[in-house]
């Protein structure tokens, strides 16, 4: 992860420290494949029901997602309980990608 900003990217770490940081609240849980099915396009992050939701909602992928402002938008949804609990952000709404 970090191929959407790559060397630019100001944080240590980069976006993957990002992604762990929020896993790290214990908000999320965090799975970190080489390539998700999408690989032609960089990095990917897809967020997934909570087992209480999955009933009802399906997994959302992002492709790009990357840097602070997005993250912390990520961060905030997936606290209020993301896919099938809440709207996805409209700061990340240009960002969702289908499943492929």
């Amino acid at each position: 992860m970090g191929e959407t900003l790559g060397a630019g990217d100001p944080l240590p770490g980069g976006q993957l420290a990002r992604v762990e940081a929020i896993a790290a609240s214990g908000d999320a849980g965090l799975t970190l494949v080489d390539c998700l099915d999408a690989c032609e396009r960089g990095d990917v992050v897809v967020v997934r029901p909570t087992p209480a939701a999955r009933v009802e909602a399906v997994p959302v992928w992002f492709e790009r997602l990357a840097g602070d402002a997005s993250s912390e938008a990520l961060h905030r949804w997936v606290r209020a309980g993301g896919p099938g609990r809440s709207p996805v952000p409209e700061a990340l709404a240009g960002l969702r990608i289908e499943a492929p």
